[in-house]
């Protein structure tokens, strides 16, 4: 399974966008040879390309498993700063027919924006956006607009932490049965919102950026967890979602960690069972030594 979520009433509202649910196979099997010769099936994750187009203009390409491409396409149009609302969009139509998912011609989400929404592209995006973890920005000047954003004043305590790397550890996931994928997860506590996997982590986190706007889920009180590491722009989305509290089971490149501190975001890494290392902001931690 690559999507969990706890759906809050709020997604009915009447000026959010309408989503299909295209969803498409997450793994594939195919034969392989072990060390010894002998010939057997195994699972892998099923990459894909799905293009977006922007009111019928081409917009770009993202390779992705599609495990919920509407939420992808919504987070990736917020993240990259396009959108300003959910209410601009009237709605993502996803169909992976068109390329029947499989390698080749790409599967299109077609986002319709709402009359009077005055969505202007002022440059293209026309490129593919690999699932290489070095994907930087396509519209790129996140940094710009850093200096905007106000982290509310959340903490987290030590076993909430150990807490919500336990329910990372217990959860299904495409990884354990295929590998090759990253995962990031939405926390109330330890209390998991939503978690996803995709061929790369810069598409996880748009998927729950995507399911917190279209369902008003601000991120004050809440930890973003990725398996992959906090690198700058993963930590400028964090922020850009409200969230204040970023967990990684991976390390913290030095301008991911240069960004946290700016922010007063509390990025910690290496987390796993009961070890972590806090790289920044750790007053936003509530350590209970009896727990160590």
């Amino acid at each position: 399974m690559s999507v969990v979520t706890n759906d809050p009433a709020s997604a009915a509202v009447l000026s959010k966008p309408h989503l299909t649910r295209a969803r498409a196979p997450l793994t594939r099997s195919v034969s392989v040879c072990n060390e010894f010769g002998e010939i057997s099936d195994a699972q892998i994750p099923a990459e894909r390309a799905l293009t977006i187009y922007l009111d019928k203009k081409e917009l770009v390409t993202l390779m992705t498993l599609g495990a919920e491409p509407e939420w992808l396409v919504l987070g990736f149009l917020r993240n990259q700063r396009l959108i300003d609302s959910v209410a601009q969009i009237e709605s993502i139509t996803v169909d992976w027919t068109i390329g029947e998912g499989e390698v080749g011609e790409p599967g299109v989400a077609a986002v319709k924006t709402r009359p009077g929404a005055d969505v202007v592209l002022e440059r293209s995006a026309d490129r593919v956006v690999t699932t290489g973890c070095g994907q930087g920005s396509v519209f790129g000047d996140l940094m710009a607009h850093i200096d905007e954003i106000r982290l509310p004043h959340a903490q987290i305590t030590q076993g909430q932490l150990y807490g919500l790397v336990n329910a990372i550890r217990l959860q299904e996931t495409t990884y354990k049965s295929s590998g090759s994928v990253h995962g990031c997860a939405l926390f109330l506590g330890e209390q998991m919102l939503m978690f996803v996997e995709d061929v790369g982590r810069h598409n996880a986190v748009d998927t729950i950026a995507g399911w917190m706007w279209m369902n008003d889920v601000d991120g004050q009180d809440k930890v973003f967890y990725t398996t992959g590491r906090l690198t700058s722009e993963m930590v400028i989305k964090s922020a850009q979602m409200g969230v204040p509290v970023v967990v990684s089971r991976s390390g913290i490149t030095q301008m991911g960690l240069d960004v946290a501190k700016r922010l007063g975001l509390c990025a910690i890494g290496r987390a796993t069972n009961k070890r972590f290392l806090c790289f920044s902001a750790a007053e936003r931690l509530i350590w209970q030594n009896d727990l160590v």
